[in-house]
């Protein structure tokens, strides 16, 4: 019975399977974007962090989020106090004082702090090229993601030369995410 349910949705074109963001580490986003160029969307956590947990659970499952992350970034998954070693621009970064026996906070790692990521989570735009674009800390819902995701997607960013640019900008968007 099963079987034929399953045949049934795929011939309708109903995906049975859960859609999800297909998150990335940060040296294979810099690997793809040379192949196709693309902006990168960073998620800068840590394990201990619960806003972390809650962008998991509340907006990173979010329908809108995932469709429009998936189509328009490279998303990276970087734990900003994990071990990996990230080469970006022609240097490596690393996390040497790293200890993997502690359970709660751990030491920051090179890239964030070469980034200015002072608090967490913190959602990093980069563009085609991996410029740093921005750093955006603090939890955010799927609709208040949603401005940022697209202010740098588009480009808008360019055209704002003040805050009360932007100001007018946020005052102005009008979301579609649910």
């Amino acid at each position: 019975m099963i079987r034929i349910i399953t045949v049934v949705f795929l011939f309708i074109g109903i995906n049975t399977q859960a859609q999800e963001i297909n998150w990335m580490s940060m040296n294979e986003a810099l690997e793809a974007q040379k192949e196709e160029p693309k902006k990168i969307f960073m998620d800068a956590y840590t394990v201990w962090c619960g806003p972390c947990k809650m962008l998991d659970k509340n907006t990173f499952t979010n329908n809108d989020v995932i469709e429009f992350v998936n189509k328009n970034y490279y998303p990276v998954k970087f734990n900003a106090e994990g071990p990996k070693k990230i080469d970006f621009k022609g240097q490596v970064f690393e996390n040497p004082q790293y200890d993997p026996e502690k359970k709660g906070r751990n030491s920051s790692h090179q890239l964030a702090r070469a980034l200015k990521i002072s608090g967490y989570p913190s959602l990093v735009f980069f563009d085609e090229e991996a410029n740093l674009i921005a750093p955006i800390p603090g939890y955010r819902t799927p609709q208040q993601l949603e401005l940022y995701l697209k202010l740098f997607a588009k480009d808008e960013y360019k055209k704002m030369t003040s805050k009360e640019a932007f100001a007018e900008y946020q005052e102005n968007f009008k979301g579609s995410f649910k």
